[in-house]
This record gives structure tokens, sequence and C-alpha cells, in this order.
């Protein structure tokens, strides 16, 4: 596991130390949960984009010909 250095303005960190007193944690763990749900969060949205790649790819839906305008769609 890796050490960072992290500015944070005091009234913030104070917040902060305070909540994790009375949730029973630590600032430490506060910072590497939320890094943690970030990196996972990004994870999975790189996954779902990957997988519309695919399925787009794979798809076997053809589009016609294009009988519209755009004023047709949005009629005033």
């Amino acid at each position: 596991m890796k050490n960072i250095t992290l500015a944070v303005d005091e009234q913030v960190l104070e917040a902060v130390r305070l909540y994790a007193a009375e949730h029973k944690t630590t600032v430490n763990a506060l910072v590497r949960s939320e890094l943690e749900r970030l990196a996972k969060a990004e994870d999975r949205v790189a996954r779902a984009r990957r997988r519309i790649r695919e399925l787009a790819n794979d798809s076997q839906a053809q589009m016609g010909p294009v009988t519209w305008k755009r004023d047709d769609l949005h009629e005033r």
C-alpha cells in the first residue's frame, strides 16, 4: 500500500475528524474508502462502455433511409 500526502483546508479537516470520530473510524479510512469507491465506479463505467461498443458491433440491426426532416420532429 502506498502513502500519499494531501493538502486540506484546516476547517475541512477538523470537520472530517469530527465526522470520523462520531462514526468510529479515521480520516485515513474515510479517504481510502472514497478513493476505492471512485475507482470502482470508473471501472464499472469503462466496462459498460466496452459492452455497449461490443453490442453495437455485433448488432444485426440496419437503419433504413431517413425519410423525415428535422423540422418535422420539432414542430412549433
